[in-house]
C-alpha cells in the first residue's frame, strides 16, 4: 500500500438535515425517573429500539476494531508538541515565538520520513512527551500537521472569499466542527462517530442496550447520531442505583422493592403499567439497570498495565477494560470518546504545558501497551484533536486562539514513523499559511483526516462515506480505494 499522500479535491456536497427527534422532550420524559441519572435514561430511551441486532461476529473477532477519541479541550498550543528541528526552521521559529519556545536542545528529535517524499527535515517532540517520541520511532505513532476545520480548500489568496466555518477561532463553534465534520452550521445535531454508528451498528453490535459508542464522563456530539447516542459510563463503570447491587439487609429490602417496581418481563410490566408511556419508561429503566450490570460485570478484570494517577490515564484504563470485555458486552465495533481540558493557554504556556504535555503522553503509551497485551493494538487507533490550535507569537506570556494543528495517531495498524499532510517549511510570520499573528490556514482538513479513520474504521462505499462526511469530496474524490492521508493501513 503506497504509503504517499493523496489529496483529490472536487465539488461540493449538501448539508446534512438536523434531525427530527426531539432530545429536549426526551429528556424531560427521563427526568421523571430520579434514580437514576436523566444522561443514563436518555442513552437507553435512544438506543432501546427493541430489536435485536442480527450479527455473525459480534465482539472479539477477528474483525473487531475500535477508534478511540482523545480530546484536548481548549485549544492546544500544539506548535510547541511537534517543533521544528532543522537549525533554519527552528530559528524561525524561536524567532516568532520568542518566550514561547522551547530550546533546540530539549526537543526531542524524530526520525521524520515527510509523507510528501522530503525526508532531509527533522521534527522534535516536546520535551515532556518522551513516550510518544518512542511511538512514533517504534511506528506505532505518526503526525497528523496542520489540520483544521475547513468547509472548501482555502489558501491565503481565497481566504477573504471562500465559504469559512462559522465562528472561526470560537471555543464552541471548533469543537462542534470538529466533532460534527459539519462546519458551516451551528444547528448540526449529529456527529461523525454517531453517523458511523447509525449505519455499521446493526451488523456489528450483538448488544441492542449498550450502544458501541461508549463516552466517558458526558454525552456529546462527535458520538450522536440519528439513532445512536453514546452511553455515557465514568473511570468506574457504569452508574448503578445506589445500593442496589450490595447485601446488607436496608439494600436487600431496597432492591426487592425496585424489582417489584421494575420488574423483568413484558407481561409483569403490563399487569403493573397499563398506560403505554409508563410502561416504556419502566421498561427503560429495568434495562438500564440491567445493562449497568452487564457492563460492569464484563469490566471488573483490572489491566495487566500499570496506568499513571491522571484523569485521562484513568479514562483510558476504562476504555482498555471496555475492549477486554467486547465479547461479553457484545460490540464488534467500538468508538471511544475521553477528553481532558485546561489547554486554553493565555498565559504560561510553558509552563503549563511542562505539568500538562507529559501526561497525556503517559497516558497514551500506557493504553498502546495494554492494547498490546490484549493482542488487539492492530484493531485500535487512537487520534488527538482539539478546538484549533495557538497562535505563533505571544501575547506576553501566552498564546490565543488560532487555527491549524498538529495532532498524533497512535495503533499497530498506522503506519508510523511518518509525518502526514504538510509541516510548514517555515512558521516565521507572514508565512503562505499565516492570516495574522500565525494563525495558520490547515493545509489537512478535519475531513480527510476523519475520512481516513472511517474508511479504516468500515466505511468503505462512496455513499456511506458522504453520509458519515458530507463535505468530503471538497477534498477527495470519489472511488478512492486508500485513505486521503495514508496514515493507516
Amino acid at each position: 500500500m503506497s504509503k504517499s499522500t493523496s489529496r483529490r479535491r472536487r465539488g461540493s456536497s449538501p448539508e446534512i438535515q438536523a434531525d427530527s427527534l426531539s432530545r429536549r422532550n426526551l429528556l424531560k420524559l427521563a427526568g421523571g425517573c430520579s434514580a437514576m441519572s436523566s444522561t443514563a435514561i436518555l442513552s437507553q430511551l435512544l438506543n432501546l429500539q427493541l430489536t435485536q441486532c442480527a450479527v455473525a461476529d459480534s465482539g472479539g473477532g477477528e474483525d473487531y476494531k475500535a477508534l478511540v477519541c482523545v480530546f484536548l479541550l481548549g485549544g492546544i498550543d500544539s506548535f510547541n508538541m511537534v517543533t521544528p528541528h532543522v537549525q533554519e526552521e527552528y530559528d524561525a521559529y524561536a524567532g516568532v515565538r520568542t518566550n514561547l519556545s522551547l530550546t533546540r536542545e530539549e526537543i526531542l528529535p524524530i526520525n521524520t520520513d515527510i509523507s510528501d517524499g522530503d525526508n532531509s527535515r527533522t521534527l522534535g517532540i516536546h520535551p515532556g512527551m518522551p513516550e510518544i517520541q518512542s511511538l512514533y520511532n517504534a511506528g506505532n505513532a505518526a503526525v497528523v500537521a496542520n489540520v483544521g476545520s475547513l468547509v472548501f480548500p482555502t489558501t491565503k489568496a481565497n481566504y477573504g472569499t471562500i465559504k469559512l466555518p462559522l465562528g472561526l477561532f470560537s471555543h464552541s463553534d471548533l469543537i462542534q466542527h470538529w466533532q460534527t465534520s459539519v462546519p458551516q452550521s451551528r444547528s448540526q445535531v449529529t456527529g461523525w462517530g454517531g453517523r458511523m454508528a447509525d449505519l455499521l451498528s446493526s451488523t456489528t453490535n450483538g448488544n441492542p442496550n449498550i450502544s458501541m459508542n461508549l463516552a466517558l464522563g458526558s454525552l456529546n456530539i462527535f458520538q450522536t447520531g440519528s439513532d445512536i447516542v453514546p452511553y455515557v459510563v465514568n473511570s468506574s463503570g457504569a452508574t448503578t442505583l445506589s445500593g442496589y447491587g450490595s447485601n446488607n439487609v436496608q439494600d436487600r429490602i431496597y432492591r426487592k422493592f425496585t424489582d417489584n417496581l421494575y420488574p423483568t418481563g413484558d407481561s409483569e410490566l403490563g399487569q403493573m403499567y397499563r398506560d403505554l408511556l409508563q410502561r416504556t419508561l419502566a421498561k427503560t429503566k429495568r434495562v438500564s439497570i440491567e445493562a449497568a450490570q452487564s457492563f460492569n460485570d464484563a469490566t471488573s478484570a483490572e489491566p495487566t498495565t500499570a496506568f499513571p494517577d491522571s484523569s485521562l490515564a484513568n479514562q483510558l484504563k476504562m476504555v482498555a477494560k471496555a475492549i477486554a470485555g467486547r465479547s461479553t458486552i457484545g460490540h464488534g465495533r467500538q468508538i471511544f470518546f475521553v477528553s481532558a481540558g485546561g489547554w486554553d493557554h493565555h498565559d504560561e504556556v510553558l509552563d503549563k504545558q511542562a505539568g500538562m504535555l507529559p501526561m497525556v503522553s503517559q497516558a497514551l503509551s500506557a493504553f498502546y501497551q495494554e492494547t498490546e497485551t490484549l493482542g488487539v493494538a492492530d484493531c485500535v487507533t487512537t487520534f488527538t484533536a482539539s478546538d484549533f490550535a495557538r497562535t505563533l507569537s505571544t501575547n506576553g506570556n501566552g498564546s490565543d486562539h488560532a487555527w491549524g494543528g498538529n495532532h498524533f495517531v497512535i495503533g499497530g495498524g498506522v503506519n508510523g514513523g511518518k509525518v502526514y499532510g504538510d509541516y510548514p517549511e517555515s512558521l516565521a510570520l507572514n508565512n503562505d499559511q499565516d492570516v495574522g499573528r500565525g494563525r495558520l490556514i490547515p493545509t489537512t482538513s478535519v475531513d480527510e483526516y476523519n475520512a481516513e479513520l472511517a474508511m479504516w474504521f468500515g466505511i468503505q462505499n462512496d455513499s456511506m462515506l458522504t453520509d458519515v462526511l458530507p463535505n468530503i469530496r471538497n477534498f477527495y474524490a470519489s472511488g478512492g480505494a486508500t485513505g486521503p492521508l495514508g496514515f493507516l493501513t
